[in-house]
């Protein structure tokens, strides 16, 4: 799955090939700065993500671009069993194309802890 790092300016998410082909990157930088709110969720949500661009695989997997139909953008990198991280940008960022990012990764609990410091000092 994505891999999440992050250095002070920046966070950075590194996408495996097969994952590279469906959300059409191999990597996303998106500054601190525009982060506006990050959740830690334990898991999978099924909350309807809408019009996708990608790939789902029913209850275990959602990788690509969704158009929610009340304009909300989001860039997936989902799988079940696994930590997920909201990240909320301020505006689009990452060339004007998202507004949410919900990204699985075994160290989303680290990296959402820090985050969430971030924005509250």
């Amino acid at each position: 799955m994505a891999e999440l790092k992050r250095s002070e300016t920046d966070l950075n998410v590194t996408f495996t090939w097969w994952e590279a082909l469906l959300v059409r990157r191999t990597e996303l930088v998106i500054p601190r700065s525009s982060i506006a709110r990050v959740d830690v969720l334990p898991g999978w949500t099924s909350e309807i993500l809408g019009f996708r661009n990608g790939l789902v695989i029913s209850k275990f997997l959602k990788v690509g671009t969704f158009t929610h139909p009340r304009g909300i953008t989001r860039l997936v990198v989902m799988r079940r069993g696994e930590p997920l991280l909201r990240i909320v940008l301020r505006g689009q960022t990452a060339g004007d194309e998202f507004d949410e990012l919900l990204i699985s990764a075994s160290n989303a609990n680290d990296i959402g802890g820090v985050l969430q410091q971030v924005q509250q000092s």
